[in-house]
């Protein structure tokens, strides 16, 4: 039985030897890497990505990934292509071949049939020499000295080292076609990640009804604004609705506790003259960002000088965004 020091130091020489067989690869980022990438933004195809065993799990993943980021590509599994799946290979695909030694059974079987077919066929491969790097047109070198695994038996290293070669290969795709967040939130309309990227301002505040009161109103009237639009505070605004202040629950309590007689005052003699202010474009992830700073729980929405409403703290968080 292990220590759990021992434990702790296997753990760490695991991800010692990955992080160094990572680290080598960009020794092994060349020309045929940048063909590869320029072969792809160039093509009207898709990227077809195939492997068998945990390859193909890294393809999987790999594929996720460029369809996320602006590439079109799909998997296909080595075993199932040499049973009818080598349909889905159209003329003007791209096929990338993933596999660590380069010369499985399924793998020699596959790539005569796919260079027949008159695809362009990318290896990334560890074997530099072998059956599939010999028989391509360009090689993505996912070299790796050997695996974590004492035996040198279960992927590791190799898997670890094509997953990252795959990710060098998708983030010099979308850096080159200039793909934005906003592009990205196009393929993320769901969950978090999602409306961290798309959701906006304008998405929450309510317009119909803001709360704000003019700037000569009394003391009962903005307390009943505020009680009533259960936003936790109201706009100070003049007849043309442009913006002069904001009054929150905060001022209505520091306004009592400085005045015995609070029947004269007015929305000028509370209101804080310069709030901090938002506009419906904004993120919302963003607009959160701004009442985290400046320790708020709402922001005054201004559109070309006129307010339209209040974005509230609670708005944000009920979204799931944060």
């Amino acid at each position: 039985m292990k220590s759990s020091e021992d434990i702790k130091n296997i753990a760490i020489q695991t991800i010692e030897e990955e992080a160094n067989s990572i680290y080598q690869l960009k020794n092994y980022i060349d020309g045929d890497f940048v063909k590869t990438v320029e072969l792809i933004l160039e093509s009207n195809g898709r990227v077809v990505i195939t492997g068998i065993g945990k390859s193909a799990n890294i393809a999987n993943k790999i594929v996720a990934t460029l369809n996320s980021t602006g590439t079109p590509a799909l998997f296909m599994h080595a075993a199932d292509a040499i049973h009818g799946d080598l349909g889905m290979i159209r003329p003007s695909d791209t096929v990338i071949c993933i596999s660590k030694s380069g010369n499985t059974p399924e793998i020699k079987v596959l790539v005569p049939l796919i260079k027949n077919m008159g695809n362009t066929l990318v290896a990334m491969v560890s074997g530099l020499d072998s059956f599939l790097a010999l028989n391509s047109d360009y090689v993505l070198k996912a070299k790796v000295e050997k695996e974590a695994c004492p035996n040198n038996l279960a992927p590791t290293n190799s898997t670890t080292a094509q997953l990252v070669m795959g990710d060098a290969l998708a983030v010099a795709l979308l850096e080159c076609r200039q793909f934005t967040d906003r592009d990205f939130a196009k393929y993320h309309p769901g969950g978090a990640l999602g409306k961290k990227l798309y959701l906006r301002v304008s998405d929450l505040v309510s317009k119909e009804n803001p709360p704000k009161v003019v700037i000569d109103e009394k003391i009962r009237p903005i307390i009943l604004e505020i009680s009533s639009k259960r936003m936790g505070s109201t706009a100070v605004v003049n007849k043309q609705d442009e913006l002069l202040g904001i009054i929150t629950d905060g001022d209505l309590r520091r306004m009592l506790e400085r005045n015995e007689d609070v029947s004269q005052l007015t929305a000028k003699d509370i209101m804080t003259p310069t709030p901090k202010i938002t506009s419906s474009d904004v993120l919302a992830i963003n607009a959160f960002q701004i009442m985290e700073k400046n320790n708020i729980t709402g922001l005054a929405v201004v559109d070309e000088g006129k307010y339209i409403g209040m974005v509230h703290l609670h708005d944000i968080l009920k979204e799931g965004i944060v």
